[in-house]
């Protein structure tokens, strides 16, 4: 049987210089992972582009995988930002509204370095911590399903819970592609426009 990579890094940076050492680490991390894949990617290239010695690498992560989880963790971080300050608004306002704002925000958090979300979605093996990338966390779906009991007058779904798997599933596979892998063809008309077909989507299912 396979060992399973080490995803914990050795040790945290507490001090300026070496929150700088990391913040490079990972950010060259980053870089390798779009430009060149996941594959291709290995703690020697890592530390060349960086600048900072194999050796000062090894003392804050044991694997490329380390790197990757805290490349996923800091990306992860960024969304959430995104999506915390753009839903703290919806708990007032109407149904339509409230759904086409969730659905801007998953295009909104994944046109967040799309590259870079295309290759940590893609093509990063799912082991322990690297199964953690998500757009729409399991804090937003509780927020989604409190919002639905509050409007639970004005919809048509009694499980509530399946409900909002069904909305959150729908809204991130939806946005997901047309960000990552349609991008292209959808101009700003057309993605304005997918937003409000796909919010339309979703509360017809709401409603019915």
């Amino acid at each position: 049987m396979a060992r399973r990579p080490l995803i914990k890094p050795r040790k945290l940076a507490t001090q300026e210089r070496s929150r700088a050492t990391v913040d490079s680490l990972i950010e060259a991390t980053a870089r390798i992972l779009v430009k060149e894949g996941f594959d291709k990617a290995s703690t020697n290239r890592i530390a060349q582009l960086s600048g900072v010695s194999i050796g000062s690498l090894y003392q804050y992560f044991p694997s490329k995988e380390a790197l990757v989880a805290a490349v996923i963790e800091r990306h992860q971080q960024q969304i959430m930002q995104t999506v915390r300050s753009e839903l703290a608004r919806v708990s007032t306002q109407p149904l339509e509204e409230a759904v086409r704002r969730f659905v801007a925000v998953a295009v909104k958090a994944h046109r967040l370095d799309p590259q870079l979300h295309r290759v940590l979605a893609e093509q990063i093996p799912r082991v322990g911590k690297l199964e953690k990338l998500e757009t729409f966390s399991s804090e937003n779906f509780s927020l989604f399903r409190d919002y639905l009991e509050g409007v639970r007058g004005e919809l048509g779904v009694d499980d509530l819970e399946l409900a909002s798997f069904v909305c959150v599933t729908t809204i991130e596979a939806l946005t997901h592609n047309a960000v990552l892998h349609q991008s292209r063809m959808l101009t700003n008309d057309r993605m304005e426009a997918l937003i409000d077909e796909t919010a339309r989507l979703v509360t017809g299912f709401l409603k019915a």
